[in-house]
């Protein structure tokens, strides 16, 4: 009874939790976060709550502010923390007889273990599919951001039935130009994915976070087996568009993908959706997260993945948190020194920015 913490070290008693949730997905597997551990995200800590009325669990990546470089040598190591959620989505999921009485006795608990452990504010990106912002507005600033596109994926007839008509033509398209989908697990898969990733990354100007190492996609294929395949399209020998589904539970996610540019006209993106869709419907899963736009705009990656799902109504929303405003303040006027003017308050936490 109460809230306990585990680390990578309990990893077999976290995932039994984890699984104990009806609606549990694959953010909140220790193989998940293990990942973006090797990538530098922090250390993952799973928090799980229960009493005679329900039970919660929320997972974060834990990460001391010490690490950042510009707060080298000003605050001291293994003392002052942050949380953020692991790349993708999370936040708390509660089960069970959610009354206010213990909604108020999970945030006390939350709250005391929060700051026992150092944790002096967190960052939540909720949920879309399980809509878990909703009840949350007790534990955290809840604060919607836009929409994302959720696939239903009730049978291959009807997934085809929401796609848009352009889509469908553009699925044709793909079909009758000779691209075919393939779907595995083989080492050779992920070999292939990296190079061609990193060209989109390239292509689109991303951050250095965005170039994920070897040792990445080695956690991905091996700790994630049960929770992850490569899709990919092939046109006259060769793989011209790959993507990484994870999939848990009741639900499947479109996590990292790629095309060649000189093949996009062929559209094979496309028809590698929608295959993985129909796939996900033959194994049983009900729906399958495609995301959202760039910085959660309805931009053209947003209208892209909404021509697959015309009737789609998932929306994003984050949460913040701050458990010891002292600390906090102490942060940013440490980083507005630093920064040698002040920092923008509307990010969060204003100190990272």
């Amino acid at each position: 009874m109460g809230m306990q913490v585990y680390n990578m070290e309990d990893k077999e008693v976290w995932d039994k939790v984890v699984k104990g949730f009806v609606n549990h997905d694959v953010y909140y597997l220790s193989e998940y976060s293990k990942a973006f551990q090797i990538h530098g995200d922090g250390d993952p800590h799973l928090f799980f709550y229960e009493d005679d009325q329900m039970k919660a669990m929320n997972v974060v990546m834990k990460r001391d502010i010490a690490n950042d470089r510009r707060f080298a040598g000003k605050v001291p190591p293994n003392a002052v923390f942050d949380a953020v959620t692991p790349y993708g989505y999370g936040g708390f999921l509660i089960e069970g007889d959610t009354n206010q009485n213990s909604l108020n006795k999970l945030k006390d608990e939350y709250e005391r273990l929060c700051m026992k452990e150092g944790i002096v504010c967190e960052f939540v990106r909720f949920h879309p599919v399980l809509k878990n912002a909703d009840m949350q507005s007790s534990l955290y600033h809840v604060f919607p951001m836009g929409k994302t596109v959720t696939m239903v994926l009730d049978s291959k007839e009807d997934i085809w039935n929401t796609l848009t008509s352009k889509n469908r033509n553009m699925i044709r398209k793909a079909e009758k130009s000779g691209v075919e989908i393939f779907w595995g697990r083989n080492p050779s898969l992920f070999e292939a994915f990296i190079p061609l990733y990193n060209q989109t990354m390239a292509k689109d100007e991303a951050t250095d976070y965005y170039y994920f190492q070897k040792n990445f996609y080695e956690s991905v294929h091996v700790d994630l087996k049960y929770h992850s395949l490569i899709f990919y399209a092939m046109y006259e020998g060769r793989i011209i568009a790959m993507a990484i589904i994870m999939f848990a539970g009741k639900q499947m996610h479109y996590h990292l993908s790629t095309t060649d540019v000189n093949y996009q006209h062929l559209a094979p993106g496309n028809l590698l959706l929608f295959e993985a869709a129909c796939w996900g419907s033959e194994n049983g899963f009900e729906t399958f997260h495609l995301g959202g736009g760039y910085g959660c705009q309805e931009d053209s990656l947003y209208k892209f993945k909404s021509a697959f799902n015309k009737k789609s109504n998932t929306n994003y929303a984050i949460g913040k948190k701050i458990f010891n405003q002292a600390k906090y303040d102490e942060l940013v006027k440490i980083r507005n020194q630093e920064a040698k003017s002040a920092v923008n308050t509307s990010f969060f936490p204003a100190y990272r920015q």
